[in-house]
């Protein structure tokens, strides 16, 4: 197969094929090997949409000769593969674009694939209970930090029914996500879905949010019909329960994919330093003009963070949370860079041992 009719209308456009993917495999397809989009991964196996005739069809496949110990390596939902079709194995992993990443709960500090290839991280947040800015701040950390464009909405916007309170909520995380478009909608009523649908539009979008976010009956209504199972919500705290347990690859009707997954309980930082960045634009600019270039903004002279949290410019609460995540993000490190000194101390005592192993054999002779 040519790099032409790679690139020709072909039937996994819609599914996010392009020209530079195409690229990627042209030298899976002189192996006559087909491209796919996994849209599911269970236990060895996986799921992908592949080229049928002028269509698509969906295939399982063998992940083993890809599976890795590397967690960050390890093949999610939105990957593209080469897939052997007549032998039921995926060959290989095309090179990641994004890939959305949070640390595991683990003390090994290490980072798990949440979602690849996504060009649309929708931060879905509850109306139902209380705004918790600092929830929504820390997922954009990460949406930032996976190179995708976060989108906060702001789901169950029927139940708030005076429109000055929803203008402050709107108002206020706009505030806690600069750079991010933010929106109220109401999937049971329809309320924005629209302008939801038409900026994911063509593109690949992950979902992401705590149980009982409406993720769910979001899905369904960005896709046009129930295609995710919805439980209602406990009254008393407004949180759900996982209606949604694997990570999915879902088509929209007016082109693109949805990735809806599971409700993460924890959203770990992993190696985020370009995400806290960005989600705390503001305070970074900031610190641009401090007078020490070193400044810690606790009570250096010229400290242009200090002098906004004076004046009311900056708020003591966004202040805090940049703070916490950088902190967070530090100890991450710290953990992550010790792991890397062991395992090179393993892997270096390992060869001195083989080295060892190797003389003694030669002098045997």
């Amino acid at each position: 197969m040519t790099l032409s009719e790679l690139t020709a209308p072909h039937p996994l456009t819609r599914y996010g094929w392009d020209e530079g993917f195409a690229e990627s495999f042209a030298p899976h397809a002189a192996e006559d090997l087909t491209p796919g989009r996994i849209v599911r991964v269970d236990r060895g196996r996986c799921d992908l949409v592949v080229p049928d005739g002028d269509g698509v069809r969906t295939v399982q496949a063998d992940t083993a000769l890809v599976t890795t110990g590397d967690p960050l390596r390890i093949m999610c939902t939105g990957d593209w593969a080469a897939v052997d079709l007549d032998r039921g194995f995926v060959r290989a992993l095309l090179p990641r674009r994004t890939a959305f990443v949070r640390s595991t709960s683990s003390q090994r500090s290490e980072g798990q694939i949440l979602a690849a290839n996504v060009d649309h991280a929708v931060i879905a947040s509850s109306l139902a209970a209380e705004l918790d800015l600092g929830r929504i701040e820390r997922f954009l950390t990460l949406a930032w930090e996976s190179g995708a464009a976060p989108l906060v909405v702001l789901t169950k916007a029927d139940l708030v029914a005076d429109p000055v309170v929803l203008g402050h909520l709107l108002d206020d995380t706009a505030a806690a996500a600069p750079g991010a478009q933010v929106l109220a909608v109401s999937a049971a009523k329809g309320q924005g879905v629209d302008a939801l649908a038409a900026t994911l539009t063509g593109g690949t979008s992950v979902l992401l949010g705590q149980s009982g976010a409406g993720k769910s009956t979001l899905a369904n209504a960005l896709v046009g019909e129930d295609v995710q199972d919805v439980n209602a919500t406990r009254d008393s705290d407004g949180k759900g329960r996982h209606t949604t347990t694997t990570r999915n690859l879902l088509p929209l009707p007016g082109g693109g994919v949805l990735i809806d997954t599971p409700g993460l309980r924890g959203v770990g930082l992993y190696d985020a330093d370009t995400g806290v960045a960005r989600a705390f634009a503001e305070i970074e600019a900031l610190a641009a003009r401090c007078r020490f270039h070193d400044c810690a903004h606790e009570s250096e002279p010229g400290c242009a963070v200090l002098e906004a949290l004076s004046s009311g410019d900056l708020p003591q609460r966004r202040l805090d949370s940049y703070r916490k995540l950088l902190r967070e993000n530090e100890r991450i490190a710290a953990r992550t860079d010790a792991r890397l000194r062991s395992e090179m101390r393993r892997d270096w005592k390992r060869r001195q041992a083989e080295g060892r192993e190797m003389l003694a054999r030669k002098r045997g002779r």
